[in-house]
């Protein structure tokens, strides 16, 4: 009996230590991959949302903002289409050679040797959409959104379109995939259904990218008469109207939000919320040209200038109803209301609520997010920097210098010193955090001359690569309205 009961507690015994090595081999599941959902504005003001101060309505924004990581000192370029190719690379526009908003004219788009973010996030087995504006290249096959790595894509092509009759140019600019949708609806209204679509119908087993680039507030300016109606204590027209575009996107984005919620996502979904860059107002325009073109709209009235380059300088000197607040100028400028815009991100449960002062680029964005999923990606040289442990942790860390390409000049961030050089003799220097306003030209002063030319030196050593465009000459005469008569054929049919 005694050997019996011994070798039962031997079996027993063996049995809890085999389970006890079992146990300890036993490797944890990997968390889930988080969703990521970067929306971006277009030609949103520093001053258009709630929580920065605005008298524009924006609560589902302001919700987002206050329980998110705020960014007050984020960075992208003076206009569309290089924000959008250095968000998409992590790389220097200069570097791209994507310096201006691609007209719809221009023949290539952004260079094909670069990989994209929704390509790198497909190799980590994320399903990725586009929804809203593209404009980074059409007229070829390979320059689609649906050649670069997005599963689908839902909007339009090129620049600005008309919100209720989805023109640009001339040319009829809506499409699903790399078929023309004859589809009628306001823009935001629609952007905003696909994307809760997209959400809903996804693969579950699969993590999401959903890259949302709403037109909204961009020129023209356009919007619902009862959303219009509800600022009617806004005595500026435009204004009015701008106001109720961006109240129009709020929504939308709180519909959004409300999709995630409904599908059980939110907990394990990174928000990047963010603007293409400065606002458009007539702050942005040449003085001489604002002196002029004031004088012809006065002349003129309701009626359209007779040429329609003329026109369409008119429209966008005089109708931009953005408020960039206490920073200088605007879209299209090298000023800190052309470059420095609002963004946060919104992580439910995993990034605390707080305002980050460091300064962060939108070529920061694509090597944040790859360290982020510890993707083996995040090891290649681009021009941007991992900042994620700055946004997660607050923990400072190197800052690389940024520059950034206007019409007329460029400029160099080391911050907080920007340069701004529109001439070999014209320079301008500030301390942007010590002038946001950049009152206060430093350029000229002694102590700070070795400054200036390190700085000059370092402009000129930055990588600058083939220019993707055309003529401005031929952009003057067929020029890209937003709106209008339909004249030509749609857009994606001329797609070779």
């Amino acid at each position: 009996m005694y050997r019996i009961l011994s070798l039962v507690c031997l079996v027993i015994s063996t049995s809890a230590w085999a389970t006890e090595d079992v146990v300890d081999n036993i490797v944890p599941e990997a968390p889930p991959l988080p969703n990521i959902i970067v929306i971006v504005a277009d030609d949103l003001g520093w001053k258009d949302l709630g929580y920065q101060g605005s008298e524009i309505r924006t609560p589902r924004i302001d919700a987002l903002a206050n329980d998110g990581l705020t960014l007050d000192r984020f960075y992208a370029q003076p206009m569309c289409s290089p924000t959008r190719a250095s968000l998409l690379t992590g790389n220097s526009t200069a570097r791209l050679g994507i310096t201006r908003a691609l007209s719809k004219l221009v023949p290539t788009g952004l260079p094909l040797d670069q990989t994209i973010l929704p390509q790198y996030l497909k190799d980590m087995g994320y399903q990725t959409s586009l929804v809203g504006k593209w404009h980074l290249g059409f007229r070829q096959r390979e320059y689609l959104p649906t050649s670069r790595g997005f599963d689908s894509f839902y909007g339009h092509l090129t620049g600005g379109i008309g919100y209720w009759d989805h023109v640009h140019g001339g040319g009829y600019d809506w499409a699903r995939n790399e078929e023309v949708l004859r589809e009628e609806g306001y823009a935001t209204h629609l952007m905003a259904n696909e994307a809760v679509r997209i959400i809903k119908d996804r693969n579950p087993d699969e993590p999401l990218f959903l890259y949302a680039a709403f037109s909204a507030p961009h020129l023209p300016n356009e919007a619902p008469e009862e959303t219009i109606a509800t600022y009617a204590d806004i005595e500026d027209p435009n204004r009015r109207v701008h106001a109720a575009m961006v109240t129009e996107l709020d929504t939308g984005i709180g519909q959004i939000v409300d999709a995630l919620e409904e599908q059980g996502m939110l907990d394990n979904t990174l928000i990047w919320f963010m603007s293409d860059n400065g606002g458009l107002n007539p702050s942005a325009a040449p003085p001489a040209a604002l002196s002029a073109f004031t004088t012809l709209d006065e002349w003129f009235g309701d009626w359209e200038l007779p040429l329609t380059i003329l026109e369409f300088a008119r429209v966008n000197f005089l109708e931009g109803g953005s408020d960039n607040g206490i920073l200088r100028s605007g879209k299209g400028t090298l000023y800190e209301g052309g470059v420095r815009v609002p963004s946060f991100l919104y992580w439910r449960g995993k990034l605390q609520s707080r305002q980050v002062g460091d300064m962060v680029t939108v070529q920061d964005v694509l090597p944040s997010i790859l360290s982020l999923l510890q993707s083996d990606a995040g090891n290649r040289e681009f021009d941007g920097i991992d900042r994620w442990s700055v946004l997660q942790d607050g923990q400072s860390g190197e800052v690389r210098d940024y520059m950034t390409v206007a019409l007329d000049g460029e400029a160099l961030f080391q911050y907080p010193w920007k340069l701004i050089r529109f001439g070999e003799d014209d320079m301008e220097l500030y301390n942007v955090e010590d002038d946001p306003s950049e009152q206060n030209d430093l350029a000229a002063v002694e102590e700070h001359a070795q400054r200036r030319d390190e700085m000059i030196a370092a402009l000129d050593a930055k990588p600058r690569g083939e220019a993707v465009g055309v003529s401005l000459w031929r952009v003057f005469w067929d020029p890209d309205f937003f709106g209008g008569e339909e004249n030509r054929q749609p857009w994606m049919e001329i797609v070779q």
